[in-house]
């Protein structure tokens, strides 16, 4: 994650962190030359989805005009050819995560689908009276899936507590791993509060217990190195668009003996061994999990993504971003009746922030004429919301593409909010 520290080591110089040049980054990226109401966009919503460069839409372009396809079985040229591409994105994949081996890696639409598929296939083994431990700070996407595990086999949700500056409570989650808990589902990166979860330490102690430990990368793999082995994760599940890639691409991280101890999540073309009336035998993962046509093309454009952050160098970009948001804090913390929700010490270029009086919704609606996209409402996390007594806030979610500049521009155009309000 990007830290004061690497911030610092950027600074001096050090070799290990590559040149970063945010204007050269801003011209790979077309949508950014537009305008909005008049204005340069200033566009402060990666956290949502990011936008994506020339490298990712060349790419599927390419793929849709020169050698289109459906994989796996085809005995023609084109089949062949865009097979092995679409296997050599999961092996890229490995790579990016470290993992031992690409058959721990499965295709997904998106990370809700990896933690759905979880719940079904790893959690319908779990009986009543299990426990699975998540925290206040999840995304609806790691809440819903156990609300409707605990709906059909009895199970026990328990929630880690979020500290008031919105850190993660790492003595309240280790006095409930207990002899029940069979599972945690944990956030590496808060998509509200931009809080970087002790995820090591959270999956040692896990570990200790006996228990295995699903992580939802969504925010994290976007600001930092994500090293699964390193973590000793046991599941961990991120995203394309988030990545500069493309929506409806997804991945979820597992290893290689839990995978093969799961049954499928969905069943059809493409996940079988053999099919008859009387049985169907199920082919090994991670083929097992990927039923029916998959997403070829967005798949090769999240190779293409993953390309394009290598070449920068994930170190840069952390450096990068650490400084984004140390401007950011400063600045919006001088907007009088602005409050940060989430100050946690770890992390990530996001704030949400409230001003007094003023709902987000009209926030939001005012800076937009100004050129600046930013997130409002409850940002699919209302639990979280209500343990902060806010109904929603507004966010600006930070990318590699993103400028200092534009920080200043979003604090005047909260000032312009503030006196249209009086």
């Amino acid at each position: 994650m990007a830290t004061a520290e690497s911030l610092r080591t950027a600074l001096v110089g050090d070799n290990s962190v590559r040149a970063f040049d945010v204007e050269r980054v801003r011209a790979d990226f077309p949508v950014l030359r537009q305008s909005v109401h008049g204005k340069p966009l200033v566009y402060l919503d990666s956290g949502a989805s990011a936008q994506k460069p020339t490298a990712v839409l060349e790419a599927m372009d390419e793929v849709y005009r020169s050698c289109y396809a459906n994989v796996h079985r085809g005995a023609y040229y084109f089949s062949q050819h865009l097979t092995d591409r679409y296997e050599g994105v999961r092996a890229k994949v490995a790579r990016f995560l470290n993992a031992a081996s690409d058959q721990e890696i499965v295709f997904t639409r998106n990370v809700t689908e990896a933690i759905n598929l979880v719940a079904h296939s790893f959690g319908d083994k779990l009986a009543a009276g299990d426990e699975v431990i998540i925290s206040e700070m999840e995304h609806h996407a790691n809440i819903v899936p156990w609300q409707l595990l605990r709906d059909r086999r009895g199970i026990t949700l328990k929630v880690v507590p979020v500290a008031e500056d919105g850190s993660f409570r790492l003595d309240a989650y280790e006095s409930m791993l207990g002899p029940k808990t069979r599972l945690v589902a944990l956030t590496h990166v808060s998509n509200v509060l931009g809080t970087v979860t002790p995820m090591k330490e959270i999956i040692r102690l896990a570990h200790k217990a006996g228990v295995p430990v699903l992580v939802d990368g969504a925010q994290a793999v976007v600001h930092g190195k994500v090293d699964v082995r390193d973590l000793d994760a046991d599941f961990y599940a991120f995203t394309g668009h988030k990545l500069y890639g493309p929506t409806a691409i997804g991945v979820l991280y597992g290893k290689a003996e839990l995978l093969k101890a799961m049954p499928p999540f969905l069943g059809g073309g493409d996940m079988i061994r053999t099919v008859s009336f009387a049985e169907t035998t199920y082919a090994d993962p991670p083929h097992r999990f990927e039923a029916g046509t998959p997403p070829i093309v967005e798949a090769i454009g999240l190779g293409a993504a993953i390309d394009y952050v290598n070449a920068i160098g994930q170190d840069a970009i952390a450096a990068h971003e650490a400084g984004l948001l140390a401007h950011a804090t400063e600045r919006l913390s001088q907007v009088k009746g602005l409050t940060i929700i989430g100050t946690a010490k770890e992390k990530a270029a996001i704030i949400s922030f409230v001003l007094d009086g003023i709902h987000p919704h009209d926030i939001g609606t005012i800076v937009d004429r100004e050129g600046v996209a930013i997130r409002v409402g409850h940002h699919c996390a209302q639990p979280l919301m209500e343990r902060f007594g806010v109904p929603a806030t507004a966010r600006a979610s930070m990318g590699l593409y993103n400028t200092p500049g534009e920080i200043d521009v979003l604090a005047k155009a909260l000032e312009k909010v503030k006196d249209i309000f009086g």
